[in-house]
């Protein structure tokens, strides 16, 4: 793409990102709602490279278990939970109220979270692009937990410091991913002050960084920072997630906290441990799919053929 279609790109986003949170401030919901259906019907027709990417990746993870009808199906229902997701937190940002409204905690999830906190050592929560994550984000935070949340800057860097004031709004606190220093230092100070650090741990890390596991049966480049502040805290890890429950309601579902499982090498430690987190985000995807961002490149990088994997798994330096 050249420069200036990279840069028109920039610039409707934010156009549409103004556009929308100026009418979000003052529309009823009921409004907002009854008008993104039409939008996330137009969006679904003009998205063909985003719909491409989705069905190939469904057919990489489910193509010997799913009929052809039934990957669309998933397909259509993915862009619906995505783009419904995020007319729900341009609007709930506004109307802080609504997040705990309209989301709650399933079962014993909030009792998980406290009993992880009560450790004294933070909680390292992984996560995925799954469901309305980030309306879960603000949904701790408004629920009084201290709550951060790693995560890249925007490639538009006019939009960065809205979108920061938006999540600022809600009671969250962002830990941007670089400068990578002071990413490190930001996630130790904040799990040794016995906070929540958020951490989605389902996109392709690239063949230079991070360790390959498992990820519905195909080695997939993954961050393994989680297990690494883990081990440098002594923080839990407490898996974490969201579901829709009806039209704009979520629960949130809290798995029961664990330690990082010790191996021989702190190489062995990383791969052991990020692989069970790994397979911990692939069962929850398996049993609700349409939460999944299916149209991002999952398995885009692969290990080195010429490597054997011990090899192309000990780049486990890279934390994030």
């Amino acid at each position: 793409m050249s420069k200036d279609r990279k840069q028109l790109k920039k610039d409707m986003a934010r156009f549409a990102f103004y556009f929308f949170t100026g009418i979000f401030r003052v529309l009823p919901y009921w409004l907002v709602s009854w008008m993104s259906s039409g939008l996330l019907a137009i969006a679904f027709l003009i998205l063909k490279r985003m719909r491409k990417n989705a069905m190939e990746t469904l057919t990489i993870a489910f193509g010997h278990e799913k009929s052809a009808d039934e990957l669309k199906q998933i397909c259509r229902q993915c862009f619906y939970t995505l783009g419904k997701g995020f007319i729900e937190l341009a609007y709930f940002v506004f109307h802080p109220k609504m997040i705990t409204q309209k989301m709650t905690f399933r079962g014993d999830s909030k009792a998980n979270l406290d009993a992880a906190l009560k450790e004294g050592k933070g909680a390292m929560a992984v996560t995925a692009h799954f469901g309305n994550f980030s309306l879960m984000f603000a949904f701790l935070a408004q629920m009084g937990y201290p709550t951060n949340a790693i995560m890249r800057p925007s490639r538009d860097e006019k939009l960065e410091q809205p979108l920061e004031d938006l999540r600022t709004g809600v009671g969250l606190k962002t830990i941007y991913s670089s400068p990578k220093m002071a990413c490190v230092s930001q996630t130790i100070r904040a799990l040794r002050n016995n906070e929540i650090v958020l951490v989605p741990m389902d996109q392709n890390h690239g063949s230079k960084a991070g360790v390959f596991v498992e990820f519905f049966g195909r080695p997939s480049g993954t961050a393994s920072g989680p297990a690494i502040f883990a081990m440098r805290t002594g923080a839990p890890i407490v898996p974490i997630f969201t579901v829709r429950t009806g039209k704009d309601t979520h629960e949130v579902i809290v798995e029961p906290h664990f330690f990082l499982e010790q191996k021989a090498t702190d190489d062995e430690t990383v791969q052991h441990n990020i692989q069970k987190i790994t397979t911990i985000i692939e069962k929850y995807i398996r049993q609700y799919p349409a939460e999944w961002g299916w149209m991002h490149r999952r398995w885009k990088s692969q290990p080195p053929k010429t490597t054997d994997r011990s090899s192309a798994n000990a780049a486990s330096g890279d934390l994030i």
